[in-house]
C-alpha cells in the first residue's frame, strides 16, 4: 500500500528525484550508444551510408515502436514499477552484448579494421539492439507516467514542471554523453594492433544503464505503485471495434442517429468507459499530423551529421568533429527550456494573448520547418565550393613532375611548361575521345601519352623525363567523406619505401609511382619513410601541414642535393571552407521548434487523458516518432534527389503543409479536464448507489487503485 502523503522536498515528492536520476543515466545511456552507431557501421562493420542509414533509422523506429509492447505489459501485467525493473534488466544485457560486439578479435592482425569474423559481430550487434530496442522503448511510456502518477490532487503546477526537469534530465544525459562517448572512440585501444575503441565507447553506456536500473531500485520504498488496471489497450481495441460494427449493422435510417459514433457501443459497454476512450481518440486523432515533425527532427543524426563532414570544423580555437555537431541541440534545450518557462511563456500571458498547447505546437511545427530551409541555404553555400568532378564521357588530367628538368606538354589548345617539382594547378577537363597529350623538354624528342582514359574519372600524370611517364587513376570521385583527408604518396627515389604515418603503413611505394589514398582525421601528423637507398644520417620523420577538413594531398618524397628524402606537398582536393557554426542558426531553429513542440506535447498528453489511459497516450505519442523516421526512409529511399538542398526544401515544405493542416485541427479541438469527468460520473454512481460507498471509486477519480 503506497503511503497516502509521500514524502516531499522543496514541494515535490522525495520519489521524484530518483526518478530523474534514473531518466538521466537512461538518456546518457541511450544518446551515447546511438551517437556512434552510424561510424560503427560504417567504419567498423564497412557497410555503406545508404544502408547505415536505413539500419540506424529502423533502429530508431524499432526504439519508438515497442512502447506499446511496454504499455501492455504495465498496464495488463506488470504494473509500471514491475515493468521498469525488469525492462531495464533486459535493456542493460542488450547494451553489454553490444559493446562484447565491438570488441576485435584481431588475431591475424588486419590492418584495415575491420573485424576478422565478420558475421559474429553482425549478428551480436543486431541481438543488442534489438533488445536495446524492446528495453528502451518498453520503459519509455512507463517512467515519465510512473513519474506523473507520484504527485497529489493539486499538485498540477508542480507536475507540469516536473514534465520540464524531466526533459531537461534527458537532454542533460544526451548532452554529456554526445560530448564523451565521441572521445572515447577516437581513444587507441586493442591487443594485436590499436583500433578506435569501440568497446570502451559502448561499454560506458552498458555501465551507466546499470547505474540506472540501480538507482531506481534503491527508490523502491518510497514510489507510489498502483495496480495494473487490466490490459486497457484491448479493452479500448474491443470497445471501438464493437462501435464500428454496430455502427455498420445498423446502417439503415430506422434507427436514430447518435451523437458520436463511439455512442454505437452503449449496447455492450458502459458510459465511462465510452467517455474516457472519446478523449482518448480526440487526442489520438491531432497525433496523425506530428510524425512528419519527427521525420525532420531525426535527420540531426543522419542527413545532418553527413551534411557536417562537408564543413570546416575549426571553430575559434576549438575543433569539432562532424559527428559533435548534434550536441548543440542538447546545449540549446538546457538553455532554452528554463528561458521558455521563466521569461518567454510568462512575458506571452502578460500580453493577454492565449497561448494553448496546441498553439505552441504549431509554432514548433513551423520552427523546424524553417529550420530546414536554414539547412538548404547552408548547403547551396557548400555546393559552391565542392570541386568538379568529371561527367561519365569526360577525363580531368593534371601533370606532375617528379624529375630534375623542366618539361613542356602539350593539351588539345594550349602547351604549358611544368618546371621541377611542381604541377599543372588545377585539374584539367577534357572529352574522353579528343584528349591527346604530349611531352616533351630542351633538346629531346616529343613523347606522346598513350595511355587508355578511364572516363568518368580523375588522373594525374607522373613525369620524370622527357620519355618517362606513368599515369595513374586518382580512386577519388567526391570528397573525402566525414571530413576525413586523404593523402598518398609518390616516390621519387630509385628504389621503393614504406611509410608509417599515424600508425598507418603504406608498404612499398615502388619507384615512380603513387600509393593509394589513405584517410586522416583533422591537425598534423607525423611520419617516417624507410628505405635501403636512405643513408643512416638522413632525418626520416616528417611531420605534415595541419590537415582541415575534406581535403586530399599528394605528398611527393623527392630527393635532395645530398641524397636525403625531401617532401613536397601538392594539393588535389582543397579543404571544405563552408565553417561548422553556420549550422547553428539551424540547430537553434529547430531545438526552438522542439522546446515548444516536444515539453508542450508531453505536457498536452498528459493532462488531456483520464487516469488509467495515460501510458495509452504516451505510447500514441511515441508511436508518432517511430512513423517519422519511417517516413525519412521512404522520402529518402523514394526521391533520389541529385542535389541535397532539394532534398531538405522537400522536408520543409511538405511540414509547412502539415503545419497549416495541424493549426485548423487544432482550432477545432476544446480541451477537457478529465478529473472532472471522472469526478462525474463518481458522483452518478454514489446517486444511484447511495449505501455502496465503494473506495475503488473515490479513488479512480485521484488515479488508478493503489498497491
Amino acid at each position: 500500500m503506497g503511503m497516502s502523503r509521500s514524502q516531499s522536498c522543496f514541494g515535490y515528492p522525495l520519489s521524484i528525484f530518483f526518478i530523474v536520476v534514473n531518466e538521466f543515466c537512461e538518456r546518457f545511456s541511450y544518446y551515447g550508444m546511438r551517437a556512434l552507431l552510424i561510424l560503427y557501421f560504417t567504419l567498423f562493420i564497412g557497410w555503406d551510408d545508404n544502408l547505415s542509414t536505413a539500419i540506424y533509422h529502423t533502429f530508431v523506429a524499432l526504439c519508438y515502436l515497442t512502447p506499446i509492447l511496454g504499455a501492455l505489459i504495465a498496464d495488463s501485467w506488470l504494473g509500471k514499477f514491475k515493468t521498469i525493473v525488469s525492462l531495464s534488466i533486459v535493456y542493460t544485457i542488450g547494451q553489454v552484448v553490444l559493446a562484447v560486439s565491438s570488441i576485435n578479435d584481431l588475431t591475424d592482425g588486419n590492418r584495415d579494421g575491420t573485424p576478422d569474423s565478420l558475421p559474429v559481430h553482425v549478428a551480436l550487434s543486431m541481438i543488442g539492439l534489438a533488445l536495446i530496442a524492446f528495453g528502451t522503448g518498453g520503459i519509455k511510456p512507463c517512467v515519465s507516467a510512473f513519474g506523473g502518477d507520484q504527485f497529489e490532487e493539486g499538485q498540477e503546477k508542480q507536475r507540469n514542471r516536473f514534465f520540464s526537469i524531466f526533459y531537461l534530465a534527458i537532454n542533460a544525459g544526451s548532452l554529456l554523453s554526445t560530448i564523451i562517448t565521441p572521445i572515447l572512440r577516437v581513444q587507441q585501444c586493442g591487443i594485436h594492433s590499436k583500433q578506435a575503441c569501440y568497446p570502451l565507447a559502448f561499454g560506458v553506456p552498458a555501465a551507466l544503464m546499470a547505474v540506472s536500473l540501480i538507482v531506481f531500485v534503491i527508490g523502491s520504498r518510497m514510489y507510489k505503485k498502483f495496480q495494473p488496471q487490466g490490459n486497457i489497450m484491448a479493452k479500448v481495441a474491443k470497445c471501438i471495434g464493437f462501435a464500428i460494427t454496430n455502427r455498420i449493422r445498423h446502417r439503415s435510417n430506422k434507427f436514430p442517429k447518435r451523437e458520436h459514433w463511439l455512442d454505437w457501443a452503449k449496447e455492450k459497454y458502459d458510459e465511462r468507459l465510452i467517455s474516457q476512450i472519446k478523449m482518448v481518440t480526440r487526442v489520438m486523432f491531432l497525433y496523425i499530423p506530428l510524425p512528419m515533425f519527427w521525420a525532420l527532427f531525426d535527420q540531426q543524426g543522419s542527413r545532418w551529421t553527413l551534411q557536417a563532414t562537408t564543413m570546416n570544423g575549426q571553430i575559434g580555437v576549438i575543433e569539432i568533429q562532424p559527428d559533435q555537431m548534434q550536441t548543440v541541440n542538447a546545449i540549446l534545450i538546457v538553455i532554452m527550456v528554463p528561458i521558455m518557462d521563466a521569461v518567454v511563456y510568462p512575458l506571452i500571458a502578460k500580453c493577454g494573448l492565449n497561448f494553448t498547447s496546441l498553439k505552441k505546437m504549431t509554432v514548433g511545427m513551423f520552427l523546424a520547418s524553417m529550420a530546414f530551409v536554414a539547412a538548404a541555404i547552408v548547403q547551396v553555400e557548400i555546393d559552391k565550393t565542392l570541386p568538379v568532378f568529371p561527367n561519365g564521357h569526360e577525363v580531368q588530367v593534371k601533370v606532375l613532375n617528379i624529375g630534375n628538368n623542366s618539361m613542356n606538354i602539350s593539351f588539345p589548345g594550349e602547351t604549358m611548361a611544368v618546371n621541377q617539382m611542381s604541377q599543372t594547378g588545377d585539374f584539367m577537363t577534357f572529352d574522353v575521345d579528343k584528349l591527346s597529350i604530349n611531352i616533351s623538354s630542351t633538346g629531346s624528342p616529343v613523347t606522346p601519352v598513350t595511355h587508355n582514359f578511364e572516363q568518368g574519372h580523375r588522373h594525374t600524370i607522373l613525369v620524370w623525363a622527357p620519355n618517362h611517364y606513368r599515369v595513374i587513376k586518382d580512386g577519388l570521385d567526391r570528397k573525402p567523406e566525414k571530413g576525413q583527408n586523404g593523402i598518398r604518396f609518390v616516390n621519387a627515389f630509385d628504389k621503393s619505401f614504406d611509410v608509417t604515418m599515424d600508425g598507418t603503413v603504406y608498404v612499398n611505394v615502388t619507384s615512380h609511382s603513387a600509393s593509394e589514398y589513405q584517410f586522416f582525421p583533422s591537425g598534423k601528423k607525423s611520419f617516417t619513410i624507410n628505405s635501403t637507398e636512405i643513408s643512416q644520417q638522413c632525418e626520416r620523420n616528417f611531420t605534415s601541414p595541419r590537415l582541415g577538413f575534406g581535403s586530399a594531398y599528394t605528398y611527393v618524397m623527392g630527393r635532395k642535393a645530398d641524397g636525403c628524402p625531401e617532401l613536397s606537398v601538392f594539393g588535389d582536393i582543397p579543404p571544405n571552407t563552408v565553417n561548422m557554426a553556420l549550422q547553428i542558426p539551424q540547430y537553434f531553429l529547430l531545438t526552438c521548434g522542439e522546446v515548444v513542440f516536444s515539453v508542450t506535447g508531453l505536457e498536452f498528453s498528459y493532462s488531456q487523458a483520464p487516469s488509467n489511459m495515460k501510458s495509452v497516450l504516451q505510447a500514441g505519442w511515441l508511436l508518432t516518432v517511430a512513423v517519422g523516421n519511417i517516413i525519412v526512409l521512404i522520402v529518402a529511399g523514394a526521391g533520389q534527389f541529385s542535389k541535397q538542398w532539394a532534398e531538405y526544401i522537400l522536408f520543409a515544405a511538405l511540414l509547412l503543409v502539415v503545419c497549416v493542416i495541424f493549426g485548423i485541427m487544432a482550432q477545432f479541438y476544446t480541451y477537457v479536464n478529465p478529473a472532472e469527468v471522472e469526478a462525474k460520473f463518481d458522483d452518478d454512481e454514489k446517486k444511484k448507489n447511495p449505501e455502496k460507498e465503494n473506495p475503488y471509486y473515490t479513488l479512480d477519480s485521484v488515479s488508478q487503485t493503489r498497491m
